[in-house]
């Protein structure tokens, strides 16, 4: 019984099912009490549910839309986070600038007027070594106290200063903090040093004591200071590709020494590595040659000369050159893969045809591991753990970047094993209906949708990369065995009847020609996945037709067919008349009467079925399972009417007998064979001896011969 909640009835009820002291109980109670009957309660009960679906609906909207609010947040957070850490490096970069213009126009000054100078660094550092002894004496020393505290670290022996430049510049302890969950881990204790940074963990129970954990090289280390957000507070944060680690000062003033200290070592360490190699960038002068007797020497030798004073010498005191390994971590720490492979080409551009020198050698060594680390990075970006949403363009930024790279083959095989994973996510998350066409439409359309949008995606990103190609065809196919696997299961193994297969492949061919548009045809892989279950489907169907038509002709009475009324006479002919049959009418009579056997008209209905179901799902493959299924179910009728011909004595029933095959001979075979030629493009050899056959018996009918 249909049911309209009024606007006045649904308020009130939902406002007394919503109250706070509702009580379930006296409300079913009075209910009860209230009522006229079964039929009161019925509608009541029919509201109620009404009410429960509508809240449900509202609660479904409100999560949906508190659940895209929350995605939208979560990007902003990441954007504003990127920013942040943006606005922290350039203003870090915007201070050591400051720094480094204020020290030397202090150094300008101190060269200006020698005595300010002087008096300025007594006043700076009274300790300061005045003579080349002192200054050895305090290097010395340094060394030794950083030997000591070292020695207390267990496992860093080989980390002992072996050389006299490594010098310890500032240390302390630290608390450790998880990046994600701000859970203390544990206590460390920080050696700065000229070129690194090492972390050991406290021993709990051994006093000054230590474990070796970790060593950063200053080349690939950033620091970003942390805000302070009560009870967190005094941290910075440290990263090291491709991992950060957060640490907390004891207080304000030491986490400001740290921050000022690890820049300025950090500095120093790019300054001295500039000059390193400004020294060894220098032309050397070249021994002069001896003295030759041979006048005609002279010339060569000039011409000689002549390439070795042009030879371009690679200048790598550069400063977008020394940055360079910083400023690939920065842009592979904030997923600037744009930008990273931009400095690469730039980088690879200007040392194109540069000789290699050792300096070079170095730099490429230092290049060579970001560049591994960039490409994990986008490894991982195309791995298919990662999020499958936002279809084949999601991966495109990865894609493009491995390819200028020089990674085109790992390019196409990771972006081939993406997009196979959220082809299968999909089929495997669609949900399966009740209706089997309904289910495959849905089918179809998310399989050749993600299989035609990956295709376009591949052809713009390996657009010059043609041996990629060949890896395309193999996942299309391997692909549509995906398909076709699902497609079975829910077509072929459910038992389903031939007609619904037939528009379930009919459904499948025509979503398969939309890839001809962009040169792909898959139409012979999916006949060829297919031709098994399709063969098992129509020999089913013939056996369930056969043993129908035996059955009918284990009852026939040899009887004319009395349809009763002139509106089931001709729904009959309109039935025969879809069948191919044009001239059913010479076989009807008077008074609704129809002078065929309800056996041979039942029999025409049923084979001209499973023609037309069978043509839609031919392919040449299955020409002959078709053919032979066609002479089998015809024999079965063109036997029993050879045997009811021989056998019957009555003269008129065998006179309604002949009419009936002259119907199924003249009239039946021929339009199944016409129909036969039409759908496969050629005539069927085995129709025309069957008809000749019966042709024959026609002439003889008392001969003992049988059509076979």
């Amino acid at each position: 019984m249909a049911l309209s909640l009024g606007e006045g009835g649904g308020s009130r009820l939902r406002r007394q099912l919503e109250s706070g002291g509702f009580a379930a109980g006296e409300y079913v109670k009075q209910l009860s009490q209230q009522s006229d009957g079964d039929r009161d309660l019925q509608e009541h009960r029919q509201r109620i549910q009404a009410l429960s679906e509508e809240t449900a609906q509202s609660l479904k909207r409100n999560v949906y839309q508190n659940y895209r609010q929350f995605i939208e947040t979560a990007r902003e957070i990441s954007y504003l986070e990127s920013e942040m850490y943006q606005l922290s490096h350039i203003l870090t970069e915007q201070k050591g600038i400051m720094e480094a213009v204020t020290q030397a126009l202090l150094l300008q000054a101190d060269r200006d007027d020698p005595a300010l100078g002087a008096r300025r660094a007594a006043a700076a550092d009274p300790f300061l070594p005045l003579s080349a002894k002192e200054a050895a004496a305090s290097e010395e020393g340094r060394q030794r106290t950083l030997t000591t505290l070292l020695e207390k670290v267990e496992g860093c022996r080989d980390l002992l200063p072996e050389s006299p430049g490594k010098y310890l510049v500032y240390n302390g302890d630290l608390v450790e903090y998880d990046a994600d969950h701000m859970a203390q881990i544990q206590r460390v204790h920080a050696f700065l040093m000229n070129d690194c940074l090492l972390v050991a963990t406290a021993l709990p129970n051994r006093r000054g004591a230590y474990r070796y954990d970790a060593l950063y090289p200053l080349d690939g280390l950033a620091v970003v200071n942390v805000k302070d957000n009560p009870p967190m507070k005094d941290m910075f944060k440290l990263l090291m590709f491709p991992e950060s680690r957060i640490f907390q000062a004891e207080n304000a003033k030491i986490k400001k020494e740290w921050l000022e200290v690890l820049e300025e070592t950090k500095r120093n360490r790019a300054l001295s590595e500039k000059r390193r190699l400004e020294q060894e960038a220098l032309p050397r002068p070249a021994p002069a040659p001896p003295e030759s007797t041979n006048p005609f020497e002279e010339d060569e030798e000039e011409e000689e000369e002549e390439p070795s004073a042009e030879e371009e010498v690679v200048d790598l005191s550069l400063e977008w050159i020394q940055e360079l390994p910083e400023d690939l971590d920065v842009c592979i720490a904030q997923r600037d893969f744009e930008g990273a492979v931009d400095l690469l080409d730039k980088l690879n551009e200007y040392l194109g045809d540069k000789p290699v020198s050792q300096p070079v050698k170095e730099l490429r060594a230092k290049v060579d591991e970001r560049v591994r680390q960039l490409t994990d990075v986008l490894v991982f970006e195309l791995s298919p753990d990662r999020s499958l949403r936002g279809g084949p363009r999601a991966t495109r930024r990865a894609v493009s970047q491995l390819i200028r790279l020089g990674q085109s083959t790992k390019a196409c095989e990771l972006f081939l094993k993406n997009r196979a994973a959220a082809v299968q996510t999909a089929i495997r998350q669609l949900r399966i209906e009740g209706a089997t066409l309904l289910y495959i439409h849905k089918l179809c359309h998310v399989f050749f949708t993600s299989l035609l949008e990956t295709a376009r995606e591949f052809e713009t990103d390996f657009a010059g990369n043609n041996g990629c190609y060949s890896a395309f065809v193999v996942w299309a196919r391997s692909s549509m065995r995906m398909f076709v696997d699902a497609f079975s299961k829910q077509v072929f193994d459910s038992k389903e009847s031939l007609s619904t297969a037939a528009e379930c492949v009919k459904v499948a061919k025509e979503h398969c020609k939309q890839l001809s548009e962009i040169g792909l045809d898959l139409t012979f892989i999916i006949h060829a996945l297919l031709v098994k279950d399709i063969k098992g489907a129509l020999q089913s169907y013939k056996d369930i037709i056969i043993e129908a038509t035996k059955h009918r002709n284990s009852e026939e009475m040899w009887r004319r067919m009395n349809l009763m009324t002139p509106e089931a006479l001709g729904k009959l002919r309109e039935e025969m008349r879809s069948c191919g049959v044009g001239n059913f009418d010479q076989y009807t009579g008077d008074d609704c009467w129809v002078n065929l056997s309800y056996t041979v008209v039942a029999f025409t209905k049923q084979t001209m079925a499973f023609l037309e179901e069978a043509l839609k799902l031919y392919f040449p493959e299955l020409h002959m399972v078709l053919l032979e299924s066609l002479v089998e179910i015809i024999l079965v009728a063109v036997q029993h009417v050879d045997y009811s011909l021989r056998c019957e004595q009555d003269p008129e029933k065998k006179a309604f007998i002949r009419q009936n095959a002259s119907f199924l001979y003249e009239t039946v075979l021929p339009v199944v064979e016409k129909r036969f030629e039409e759908g496969v493009g050629k005539p069927a050899k085995q129709l025309q001896d069957l008809r000749n056959a019966s042709r024959l018996m026609r002439v003889n009918p008392e001969s003992t011969t049988s059509v076979v």
